[in-house]
């Protein structure tokens, strides 16, 4: 009987393990999970925040004793220490091990916390975890004054849920415009102008460089907290708020911030280090074939910590979206329990909701060499459209504010269709997007999820 570890109890690591139960009813399946919780979606984490739904609501199954019935063995609280490749062997962090027959690396990624001054104390957390959402639930109370670190994907999402809970809301980004590794200037800035007419304030082009809390000692911190005292008013011998309060969050601007939360959402990184010295290959992430087998035969890779080859650019690449997770796991399943399965690669996709501003990223939207590129946007209107070709294949687009056609954009990209004379006319208007599918990806037989579109619409 095969034995088959995943570590890793995610959207991937459930996927898997359900997978491989309907095709090798009788092989012995262990899921390690680092969590003292019931398998979960972080996605739900901010519909959780927002009070759409409860701790239940974010877990991946809700039937009782699902992993029972399945004869799944779920480990919570534990974690893979390191891995021998040659001999199939697991140490956990709670000093027992595992042997395995094969495996799977569904560990999912981490969060990327930058070396500031007292980023470690209290008031300050993450969003990644059940744990970090109800410490941010105790402290993100209506009128709370909360910063936020990052403008990205995920630092978007956590915004929209704190702005409803009625804090007092600022955004520190370090570059230049707000989303910046999945939109372009115009369309990242037009996102910046719609959160402060929002009532966010946000800070682009600037670093948090310090935290201090009122129970610091020493003239600097006295100093940075006597400036925040002053300027709310309450003299400068006054005591700070206690209790997760209290904290004067100094930018690089020269600009010093009151704070009652940090939030630190500077983006997260594939959890595999734990693989050194394993026998393992990785780069950024666990490098995969198209099987999503490593460089170890019955060793494999899915989701956050997967680095799969990209049709679109044409290179490996992280691509940290659930669909992609659950795809990568799906095709990993199948060939653990010898069926041939492969990934017809991952896209770069990207669909955002900004406190009600839609925008999108498909792709290599920041252009090819040798590409052209064609822009609309209507500020006025919050609407802003960008495609990129390279040749007549559109390999990559941004847009705001743009609600139609967000299948089609997708099914050009990642169709890698040849627009022929439509490239041309799109160059002039590139609103016609469905005309262009219809025309050209249809007669070569590609992705049909813009008629599902057409029929809605």
């Amino acid at each position: 009987m095969t034995h088959h570890v995943i570590l890793g109890a995610g959207p991937a690591g459930v996927i898997a393990a359900e997978t491989i139960r309907k095709h090798a009813p009788h092989d012995e399946i262990t899921v390690v999970g680092e969590e003292n919780e019931a398998p979960y979606s972080r996605m739900a984490i901010p519909y959780l925040l927002i009070g759409k739904v409860g701790e239940e609501g974010t877990h991946l199954r809700h039937t009782a004793g699902h992993f029972d019935k399945l004869n799944v063995k779920v480990l919570k609280g534990v974690w893979a220490k390191n891995v021998d490749a040659g001999k199939r062997h697991i140490e956990l962090s709670d000093g027992k091990s595992l042997s395995f027959d094969k495996l799977l690396i569904a560990t999912g990624s981490r969060p990327n916390t930058p070396p500031i001054p007292g980023i470690n104390g209290p008031g300050v957390h993450s969003c990644w975890t059940l744990a970090d959402a109800r410490a941010i639930a105790d402290l993100a109370k209506p009128g709370a004054k909360v910063l936020q670190m990052g403008a990205g994907f995920i630092g978007c999402i956590i915004m929209e849920a704190l702005q409803q809970r009625g804090v007092e809301l600022s955004v520190v980004e370090m570059g230049d415009r707000m989303v910046p590794r999945m939109m372009g200037p115009m369309a990242g800035g037009m996102i910046k102008d719609w959160c402060e007419e929002k009532g966010v304030k946000v800070y682009t082009s600037a670093k948090v460089e310090a935290i201090e809390r009122g129970g610091q000692s020493g003239e600097k911190s006295q100093g940075l907290l006597g400036k925040i005292a002053n300027a709310v008013g309450l003299g400068g011998g006054s005591a700070m708020p206690a209790a997760g309060g209290g904290m004067a969050v100094r930018l690089s601007t020269g600009e010093t911030l009151a704070a009652d939360l940090v939030i630190s959402a500077t983006g997260v990184k594939p959890n595999v280090d734990f693989l050194e010295n394993s026998g393992v290959r990785c780069m950024v992430g666990v490098l995969t074939d198209d099987r999503m087998q490593t460089n170890v035969e019955g060793i494999y890779a899915a989701g956050d910590c997967a680095e799969a080859f990209d049709k679109v650019s044409g290179k490996a690449l992280v691509s940290a979206i659930q669909p992609n997770a659950a795809e990568q796991a799906r095709v990993a399943a199948l060939n653990m329990v010898g069926q041939s399965a492969s990934l017809n690669g991952v896209t770069l996709i990207n669909v955002l909701d900004t406190l009600g501003l839609i925008s999108t990223s498909f792709g290599n939207w920041e252009g090819v060499e040798g590409g052209q590129h064609v822009e609309l946007t209507d500020k006025a209107a919050n609407k802003h459209l960008s495609l990129q070709f390279d040749g007549d294949v559109m390999v990559g687009c941004n847009s705001v504010g743009w609600t139609d056609h967000v299948g089609v954009m997708r099914g050009l990209v990642e169709g890698q269709v040849k627009l022929g004379e439509w490239k041309d006319k799109l160059m002039e208007d590139p609103t016609r997007l469905m005309d262009a599918y219809l025309a050209a990806a249809q007669g070569q037989g590609h992705w049909s999820g813009a008629n599902d579109e057409r029929r809605r619409g």
